[in-house]
């Protein structure tokens, strides 16, 4: 299996990837879920920061520093960091914000690695849906130092139509000119059901009709 399969493979074993009926923050009804708090262990955890690094690496981004919006990409921003080292001998910072700044201490709005002027900066995530995170997270990097944002990378990239006829990640393209590598995308999880390499068949009609229905 290629990392895109085995990875594929890992959401399904995890209960990060089910298929059903579920309907979505957005009202639309989608024949499958995607839910990445039900990553609980170390050893999940581990195998996740492995498949981050693993995009990173194959994608060739340069990063001085990773960063994880609070609170969701903390954990991935740390596990990715070790599996950056441990794996591929590459050695980063990471980073996080709070929810709300200090008003004792330091006072810093920012944990882990001070940014400062022309640090590279990948941003980690696990879905986008709207791309809250990154118009969020935007502001407040550039309010610490003038970085340079090299990417975004999430877990799955679910290529629906946004607001208008753009998804969420094209949108953060053209907003922002900030690249979004997805570990893996809808047409990789409909090619693994194909294969045989999850299961899920029995909804395959349905999720063609639905990628037809809101696909871009």
């Amino acid at each position: 299996m290629t990392y895109k399969e085995s990875f594929i493979k890992f959401m399904v074993d995890c209960g990060v990837l089910t298929f059903g009926e579920f309907t979505l923050k957005s009202g639309r009804i989608a024949p499958y879920f995607i839910n990445c708090g039900n990553y609980k262990t170390g050893a999940q955890l581990a195998r996740l920061g492995e498949y981050y690094a693993e995009c990173i690496h194959d994608n060739d981004i340069p990063a001085d520093t990773l960063f994880g919006p609070a609170y969701k990409g903390i954990p991935l921003a740390v596990s990715t960091v070790v599996a950056l080292s441990n794996k591929f001998g590459i050695d980063v910072s990471y980073c996080f914000d709070r929810k709300e700044a200090k008003d004792h201490g330091e006072g810093a709005m920012f944990v882990g690695k001070t940014l400062t002027d022309g640090e590279r900066v990948i941003i980690i995530d696990d879905v986008m849906t709207s791309g809250k995170a990154l118009r969020e997270s935007m502001p407040k990097l550039r309010s610490a130092a003038d970085v340079d944002v090299t990417g975004m990378v999430i877990t799955v990239d679910r290529m629906e139509k946004g607001t208008g006829e753009l998804s969420a990640v094209q949108e953060v393209k053209r907003d922002f000119g900030v690249t979004v590598y997805p570990i893996v995308n809808m047409e990789d999880i409909i090619s693994a059901i194909r294969s045989g390499i999850v299961p899920g068949e029995e909804y395959l009609d349905k999720m063609l009709a639905y990628r037809e229905k809101y696909g871009v």
